[in-house]
């Protein structure tokens, strides 16, 4: 096999000659046609070889790459093949669209110990090698390739609608659900209703910020789907309301302490609960606070179907995943969402201080090395603890968190009612996990429940520390 093939225009053949030298001097096996195609071999068919036997490509992209027709055909090829493409910019070449989703590297204007430091890095990947090494300037070209425009604001939809979340598995019941609610009058926007050319992710997430209420479909295939998840946490963080409704199975566990509608028996709808996405529908209208309407029936105390319970690796490897990805807001709910679990909260979702002796150290841990080694230690329980310990679990020790941790800048300062308003403020050492339960704030009790909640797990924290 070979570990790189070079692809060039015939203009930039001496930069891409000393590159592929490096490589080479880097322990790598390279296809560069200038050495491998051979007097007699037939070219097309040489090329067509190597392309199939090539781990990874690196492309290298000029003005003259578009005077090259062979060039961009072997590109087309390569990337065809599934391998990793790798884009190195040189001379005016600025990103082509055809490399639009690849993660590219600038060499324009680039020599010396630079120079040798981004081959050096190419090397290491290429190699396959993990080396930790981070290389200066590689975070802002990541980011320049990922995000190659500014954000694009979340704009008001032209109608604000109920918005229906799913799993193809389900497929059939969304298509009646939506039938029904428009004939009900009532606007409902789902997966059905994008356009060809709409930038999905972005129709969707606008579509949730807006939303008049989020109505989820609730089934085992729904649980285990990521996209269902981030959907829900989006709806979460712009705190709008939930009608989760149960078709089969357990509940979804990020909504464990909201009403549901029970419709395992494929029933549609029924009037009492037409009347309530009514009454939700004409307060968004008028612009009325979904706290303040009292709007949708307060959770069972001890419901039918019990959530779902999330093995503890699933969860830590969520949530990974999510640190991951740079995603504080939505890991910062799922860990409140992992904690009460622990503790088997998920229906009250709040901790009392008794129910921080049942969360296992191991957890504590799990969370706490997730946060801290992908903020460097900016986030984090210990690094909270660190601020201000929690010794007895008292009022103004929560307070003194709260100051220490930025969650509030005075003691007079008012509290955001609303997670969004909450995390939207700069995150200061400390700042996450923030033990917040979006879902507990249409609640006149929700400041408290979040209090105990952090005291709890702080105080649990604290034992945790005193028996290492």
């Amino acid at each position: 096999m070979i570990d790189v093939f070079v692809s060039y225009a015939g203009e930039d053949a001496a930069w891409a000659r000393a590159l592929a030298g490096k490589f080479i001097a880097g322990g790598l096996t390279v296809f560069f046609d200038e050495w491998d195609v051979l007097p007699g071999d037939v070219v097309l068919h040489r090329l067509d070889k190597a392309i199939r036997d090539s781990m990874a490509c690196v492309a290298v992209v000029s003005p003259a790459l578009f005077r090259s027709p062979r060039a961009m055909e072997e590109h087309a090829a390569l990337m065809e093949r599934g391998i990793r493409f790798i884009p190195v910019l040189i001379g005016d070449a600025g990103p082509p669209a055809f490399t639009r989703g690849r993660v590219w590297r600038d060499f324009r204007g680039v020599e010396g110990d630079d120079y040798d430091a981004k081959v050096d890095e190419l090397v290491d990947i290429l190699a396959r090698r993990a080396t930790g090494r981070e290389y200066e300037g590689a975070a802002r070209e990541n980011l320049e390739a990922a995000l190659p425009s500014p954000p694009r604001p979340l704009i008001p939809p032209e109608q604000d609608s109920f918005v229906l979340c799913h799993v193809g598995a389900d497929h059939d019941y969304a298509l009646r659900l939506v039938l029904q609610l428009r004939g009900a009058g009532l606007p409902v926007w789902w997966l059905g209703s994008l356009e060809p050319g709409d930038l999905q992710f972005w129709e969707i997430r606008r579509r949730l910020r807006h939303a008049v209420g989020v109505i989820v479909l609730m089934s085992p295939p729904s649980q285990d789907s990521d996209d269902i998840t981030r959907m829900i946490i989006e709806g979460e963080l712009h705190a709008r309301p939930f009608i989760p409704i149960l078709l089969h199975g357990r509940r979804n566990y990020h909504l464990a302490h909201t009403w549901y509608i029970d419709a395992r028996d494929g029933r549609p709808l029924g009037a009492d609960e037409l009347a309530i996405l009514r009454r939700l529908h004409r307060a968004h209208a008028a612009g009325q606070p979904l706290e303040a309407g009292g709007l949708l029936p307060a959770p069972l105390a001890s419901p039918p179907v019990r959530a779902l319970r999330l093995p503890a690796a699933s969860s830590l490897a969520r949530l990974d995943g999510l640190l991951k990805a740079g995603d504080h807001r939505h890991a910062d709910l799922l860990t409140t969402l992992i904690l009460l679990e622990a503790a088997d909260r998920l229906e009250e979702g709040w901790l009392a201080e008794r129910d921080g002796a049942a969360l296992p150290y191991e957890l504590l841990g799990g969370i706490d090395a997730l946060w801290a080694g992908h903020t460097h230690g900016r986030h984090g329980l210990r690094a909270q603890a660190e601020l201000a310990e929690v010794r007895r679990g008292l009022d103004v020790e929560f307070m003194r968190q709260q100051l220490a941790y930025g969650w509030r800048e005075s003691e007079r300062a008012k509290m955001p009612r609303h997670y969004r308003d909450f995390a939207a403020q700069p995150a200061y050492t400390g700042f996450f996990p923030t033990l917040r339960n979006p879902q507990n704030e249409k609640f006149f009790d929700w400041y408290e429940q979040w209090a105990t909640t952090v005291l709890a797990v702080h105080l649990r924290l604290r034992a945790w520390k005193e028996n290492i």
